[in-house]
C-alpha cells in the first residue's frame, strides 16, 4: 500500500485562505467581576533582571529561618517574613546560543535556548492564562522596562511581545476607548472568529487523509480551536462593558531611556492596580539589560559592562549601586502590595511575587545557582532554603508547587523532576 503524501502545515493554512497567528490570539483580553463574597483570587507576578543579581550580596551564607540579612535582602527586611530566599535552584542544559540566551527560558526551562532547532516551550504564566485567562479582561501582562523583548512564551513557543509604556498599559487598563476605537476592536474579534471557523473546517477536510496518530493531533488542535473560539467571545463581552476607575491620574512615561529605577517604579506602580481591579491575574515584568549608564549617583558605567566587572572592585560597587536600587524598588513593591486590603487578608498575601535572575553569575554567563526569591502567595516564609550549588535542583521543582497554588492540578511542569521542593510548602 502506498504511503499518503505528506501534507505540509504551509498547504493546511494556505487551503484555509488565511494566515493564523494563534499567538496574538493567546493573549486576548478578557476580564471578569468577582462576587462580593468570592475569596480573593490568586495571582502571580514575576520580575526578573537580565543582568543578574550580585551573587555574594544576595545569598545568605546559613540555611533556615535565622539567617542573616545579606546586604540586598537588609533592604527588604520589613518584608523578611514575607518571602523565602531560595539557592542552588536552576533549569537544566542552559548553554545556548550566547552568554544571555538564558534569559529566554527563565520562565519555561526550555534546554539549550537559541541553538539549532531550538523552540521554546510554554512559559509558567501562559500555562496558567490558558487555564484561567479568560476570567479576567487581560489574560496577562506582559511588561518589561525598556524594550519589547520578553520571558512569556505561547505553548507553541512563539513570544509574546511586552509593552514597555506605562503610559499605554495604563491606558488599556483603565481608559475607555472610543466608539470607532470600540468598533474596530469588535471587528477585528469578529474576524478571530471567522478566522476559527475557516481552520477548523479545513482541519476535518485534511482528517480523512492522516492516520490515527495525526487524528489524534488533530483532536487536540479542535480543542485549542475550541478554547481560542471561548476567549474571543469572552473577549467580546467585554468590548462595551466599562473599565475599571482609579483614583490615580493617568501614568506619564518617563523619557529618559537611562532612567532605568525610575522605570522600574512605573511598571511597580502598575502591578497592584492591574491586580486589584481584577483585570488581570498574571504579570510578568522583565528588567532589561542595555547598554547605557543608569541614572544612579555614583555610577559612571553602563550597566552592562558593569555585570562583567572581571572583580575589578570600582566596577563591583557600581553594580552594587544599581542592584541596591532595584531591591529598594521591590521592597516600594512589596509595600503597596502589603498595603492593599482585601477582606482579612492583603493584596500580598494572595499574589506570588517571583523575584530572580536567568544568570547566576553574570561576569561568566553562569546559569547555575539562580538568585531566587519568592514573596507572599499563602506560602510559609521567613528562610532560606540552601539546596546544594553545584549540582543544582530544577528550578521548575519550585515553580510546580507555586502552580498549585494557583489551582492548576499538575505535578510536573517543564524540567521538574519532582512536584514540590523540600522544606518549601
Amino acid at each position: 500500500m502506498t504511503a499518503p503524501a505528506p501534507l505540509s502545515r504551509r498547504a493546511f493554512l494556505r487551503g484555509s485562505g488565511i494566515s493564523l497567528a494563534l499567538p496574538f490570539l493567546d493573549a486576548m483580553w478578557s476580564r471578569s467581576m468577582l462576587a462580593a463574597d468570592a475569596p480573593p483570587p490568586k495571582r502571580l507576578v514575576t520580575v526578573c533582571s537580565a543582568l543578574g543579581v550580585y551573587g555574594p550580596d544576595f545569598f545568605p551564607t546559613a540555611a533556615g529561618r535565622d539567617y542573616a540579612l545579606t546586604p540586598y535582602l537588609d533592604l527588604l527586611k520589613e518584608h523578611r517574613d514575607d518571602f523565602t530566599v531560595f539557592s542552588g535552584l536552576s533549569h537544566p542544559e542552559q548553554s545556548g546560543r550566547d552568554g544571555h540566551a538564558s534569559e529566554m527560558t527563565w520562565l519555561t526551562s526550555a534546554r539549550h535556548p537559541g541553538l539549532g532547532g531550538f523552540r521554546n516551550t510554554i512559559s509558567i504564566d501562559q500555562f496558567v492564562a490558558e487555564k484561567i485567562g479568560f476570567e479576567t479582561r487581560f489574560p496577562s501582562l506582559v511588561l518589561n522596562t525598556g524594550g519589547n523583548n520578553s520571558q512569556s512564551y505561547t505553548r507553541s513557543g512563539v513570544m509574546i511581545p511586552a509593552e514597555a509604556r506605562p503610559s499605554k498599559v495604563f491606558a488599556s487598563l483603565f481608559l475607555d476607548g472610543s466608539p470607532n476605537e470600540v468598533y474596530n476592536q469588535m471587528r477585528k474579534l469578529k474576524e478571530g472568529r471567522s478566522i476559527m471557523d475557516a481552520v477548523r473546517d479545513q482541519a476535518k477536510r485534511f482528517e480523512k487523509r492522516v492516520g490515527a496518530a495525526d487524528r489524534e493531533k488533530l483532536d487536540e488542535y479542535y480543542t485549542s480551536v475550541r478554547e481560542m473560539e471561548q476567549r474571543l467571545v469572552k473577549a467580546g463581552d467585554w468590548v462595551h462593558k466599562p473599565k475599571p476607575k482609579v483614583d490615580v491620574p493617568p501614568l506619564k512615561d518617563i523619557e529618559s531611556e537611562k532612567d532605568l529605577i525610575g522605570r522600574i517604579n512605573l511598571m511597580f506602580q502598575l502591578v497592584p492596580l492591574a491586580l486589584q481591579t481584577d483585570s488581570t491575574r498574571l504579570i510578568t515584568i522583565l528588567i532589561q539589560g542595555r547598554g547605557d549608564v543608569p541614572e544612579i549617583p555614583g555610577v559612571s558605567m553602563d550597566h552592562h559592562n558593569l555585570s562583567h566587572h572581571g572583580q575589578d572592585p570600582q566596577k563591583i560597587e557600581q553594580l552594587r549601586l544599581v542592584e541596591r536600587a532595584e531591591m529598594g524598588a521591590l521592597n516600594g513593591l512589596f509595600s503597596a502590595l502589603k498595603a492593599k486590603k482585601e477582606g482579612s487578608s492583603s493584596l500580598m498575601d494572595n499574589t506570588m511575587v517571583l523575584f530572580g535572575s536567568n544568570l547566576g553569575n553574570a561576569n561568566s554567563h553562569d546559569w547555575h545557582n539562580l538568585p531566587t526569591l519568592l514573596a507572599g502567595g499563602g506560602f510559609k516564609h521567613g528562610q532560606h532554603i540552601a539546596m546544594d550549588t553545584k549540582n543544582n535542583t530544577p528550578l521548575c521543582n519550585l515553580f510546580v508547587p507555586m502552580l498549585q497554588k494557583l489551582g492548576m492540578e499538575t505535578d510536573a511542569f517543564g524540567t521538574s523532576s519532582a512536584s514540590s521542593l523540600a522544606g518549601f510548602a
